[in-house]
């Protein structure tokens, strides 16, 4: 462990990562809603040494009762409307939610009509629009930072 925290310091000083500067943290619950996982690649990619959203205080939950925002991917299958809404429901309030990727905005929706629900916005309140097919780790993580500085709040 010590080894991979001593690599990934090297790492951060190598690509000039700047310090955080932030004090507050962001819980997320991410779902999968029924989309062709080109979001969640790129999101891998935010928690990943380059971009290493931990720094932020940004952090993936397994429960969505420990989550501030619910960031959701894909248009909203007839199969994952109900299980959207039981994990929106678990969460404590103040409830967020992000709909990440073109697919969860409903352009360029992927799917047969008849199994899809819609867009991420027919389902929940959405308060943060990630744009993209998919969007850059880059967008996800300033979006993110968007979200825990309050410019996006409703």
């Amino acid at each position: 462990m010590l080894t991979l925290l001593r690599d990934l310091r090297r790492l951060r000083r190598q690509i000039a990562l700047p310090a955080p500067g932030r004090g507050r943290s962001l819980a997320l619950r991410h779902v999968d809603a029924g989309s062709c996982n080109g979001c969640e690649h790129e999101l891998t990619l935010v928690s990943g040494p380059y971009v290493d959203m931990a720094r932020f205080g940004l952090g993936v939950v397994a429960s969505p009762r420990h989550a501030d925002v619910l960031l959701v991917t894909g248009p909203v299958t007839t199969r994952m409307r109900e299980a959207l809404l039981i994990a929106y429901a678990a969460m404590p309030e103040p409830r967020r939610v992000a709909a990440l990727g073109d697919c969860a905005l409903g352009c360029g929706v992927l799917g047969l009509p008849g199994e899809i629900t819609g867009r991420v916005e027919d389902v929940l309140p959405v308060d943060l629009r990630i744009p993209g097919c998919p969007p850059t780790p880059e967008r996800i993580a300033s979006a993110l930072l968007e979200l825990i500085d309050g410019e996006h709040v409703p």
